[in-house]
């Protein structure tokens, strides 16, 4: 029997999605199956480009369906929205048949950032026809020797009166590894213009990769992802290819990427669960020393860890929808819910993927498996929108006012409804962070008080505000951010384990799972704390502190085996065809 916490293309319904949102990932899980796991295979190996599958996407409406607001959808559209929840569905069936499918969906999500954020009524309709007519978008923001760091950008607009004597730009200058520059219908590109200092001469405006003044300098990775290089020469911006000007260019850049990232948690869930199929299986019916791999006792305890921290990859990304989508100007919770799934959850992945490679071994490195890509794909994901080490800044702006100073917010429910994600392409100016608040996080650990480990983790969880309240980080340490990163593991560990309670609690999730789950977490904290006790800069009450916030897990052998008997039931589920 299927294991009802994993995607699993033979038994996957997604009923909780209205009929259209059903069909079209019902018909991506069959077009994936139909092609079989040798296809997929070879074109990963041989570098093919997707002209197969955006061929697929155009033919079934896809992208346009998933990825057009309700706004600028035509009459008898209705089925086109801009839907979080469905969105992230289709990033796990992306990622469980391959992270280059998802790439080239995610960077004309981020593409299309800039135009659904735009007043340029003209730019919008444009682009709605362009999905429509089954194109790709990009983003061109980094730069080869800024990255992106917009503040610094050499794509420069000179002021240009045409021949008819209209008002408008020649764009010169690079960019660097943008995502689909070599196919993109419509290109969102970030500049500044040349008569015009500082942030208001900032300049967001749609160019053409089919135009002459656009170059295709190379491919800057080994990959069917087309990772671009792409140089702009005298390229004519008109007035209807502005999107943004001044502060408004710079903060649709950061509220674009506030949208993609949040697409990695899922896409780092789908290659764990397919790699996990075939990591269980090989392990299961492999004999060594006249017994099953599975049998002995350290291949049990990897591969139970490997499950219980991919549920909780999925219980926090599920929950952590709910907040994006119910997001307003009075409720900007997700803004810590959002860096928290594209840092952790896709770190988390990361492990996954180690705690099974660590069992099946030289098995993960066969070319006719799934997991010799995921086990080269899953790195990527800590490291696009953003490093983990940026994103851990960004959650730290949020630790005192979480921790110490909750507010009353109405309870979020589970939002599965068919409704347009409207706010976030109005976010508004991005600024104002440490002021955010949110709701106590006790009462998620409060509802499951009577489950062991649950309650070892609160326990270090509290030892956390008092870190915070009496021996916080001094003026000189908060500059010194090695020091501060181990603090951001931490708090980002109690934030993790919350809306893992919630969605835990949502669903009803099998007890020993939680349990099982909780005693990882225990685990981490205590190594996260031993980290901060061995840095340089930690004082000798950080130091005490450190060492008496670590805990041991409540061991319960009995519980264990229920959950390796989930584990070991994965065997032979699910195999692609060939």
């Amino acid at each position: 029997m299927a294991d009802a916490l994993l995607f699993n293309p033979h038994t996957y319904d997604p009923a909780h999605f209205d009929p259209e949102t059903r069909r079209l990932l019902r018909a991506t899980v069959d077009w994936f199956e139909s092609r079989g796991k040798r296809r997929l295979i070879e074109d990963y190996r041989s570098r093919a480009w997707l002209a197969d599958f955006l061929a697929f996407s155009a033919k079934e409406g896809l992208f346009a369906t998933f990825l057009t607001p309700a706004t600028e959808a035509g009459e008898g559209e209705s089925d086109k929205r801009w839907d979080t929840a469905r969105i992230a569905a289709l990033n796990e069936i992306f990622g469980f048949y391959g992270l280059d499918y998802w790439y080239a969906w995610q960077v004309t999500i981020l593409g299309l950032g800039p135009v659904w954020q735009s007043d340029n009524a003209d730019a919008r309709a444009r682009a709605a026809q362009l999905l429509a007519e089954g194109e790709v978008f990009a983003f061109g923001l980094s730069e080869k020797t800024h990255g992106a760091d917009i503040y610094s950008t050499d794509m420069l607009l000179r002021p240009y009166v045409d021949e008819a004597g209209a008002d408008g730009f020649r764009a010169s200058g690079s960019k660097y590894y943008i995502g689909n520059g070599n196919a993109a219908g419509l290109v969102s590109v970030f500049g500044r213009r040349t008569d015009i200092e500082g942030p208001e001469g900032y300049v967001f405006f749609a160019a053409d990769s089919r135009h002459p003044a656009y170059h295709l300098v190379k491919n800057v990775v080994d990959s069917s992802k087309y990772v671009s290089e792409f140089r702009l020469d005298d390229y004519p911006v008109r007035a209807e290819d502005v999107l943004h000007t001044g502060k408004a260019a710079f903060d649709a850049a950061l509220n674009t990427v506030n949208v993609g990232k949040f697409n990695l948690c899922t896409a780092s869930i789908g290659i764990c669960e397919h790699a996990m199929y075939e990591a269980v299986t090989h392990a299961h019916n492999r004999v060594l020393y006249g017994r099953p791999v599975t049998a002995f006792p350290h291949v049990r305890r990897e591969l139970a860890d490997a499950y219980v921290r991919l549920v909780g990859m999925k219980l926090f990304s599920d929950r952590a929808v709910d907040y994006f989508r119910t997001a307003g100007p009075d409720d900007r919770r997700y803004l810590l819910f959002n860096p928290m799934t594209k840092m952790k959850v896709t770190t988390e992945g990361e492990k996954v993927i180690d705690l099974m490679w660590d069992v099946i071994a030289a098995k993960g490195f066969e070319k006719d498996n799934y997991f010799a890509q995921a086990a080269i794909e899953i790195r990527g994901l800590p490291k696009l929108e953003g490093t983990v080490h940026v994103n851990l800044a960004l959650i730290l702006k949020f630790m005192r006012n979480h921790l110490l100073n909750p507010a009353e917010y109405p309870a979020v429910p589970t939002r599965l409804d068919a409704a347009d994600d409207a706010f976030l392409f109005r976010q508004g100016p991005a600024r104002g962070l440490g002021s955010v608040q949110f709701h106590d996080w006790r009462t998620a650990y409060d509802a499951y008080a009577d489950v062991p480990n649950v309650a070892r983790f609160r326990e270090q969880a509290d030892a956390l505000c008092a870190f915070v309240a009496t021996v916080a980080p001094d003026e000189e340490q908060s500059r010194d951010l090695d020091f501060l990163l181990s603090v951001g593991q931490l708090f980002a560990l109690v934030v993790y384990g919350q809306l893992i309670l919630e969605q835990a609690r949502l669903t009803d999730l099998d007890g020993s799972v939680l349990d099982e789950l909780f005693s990882v977490l225990v685990r981490d904290f205590s190594g996260h704390a031993v980290e901060l006790y061995g840095k340089d800069s930690a004082t000798a009450a950080q130091q005490e502190w450190a060492l008496g916030a670590v805990r041991r897990p409540v061991v319960d052998e009995e519980r264990a085996a229920r959950v390796w008997a989930r584990v070991e039931a994965l065997s032979g589920t699910y195999e692609m065809a060939p």
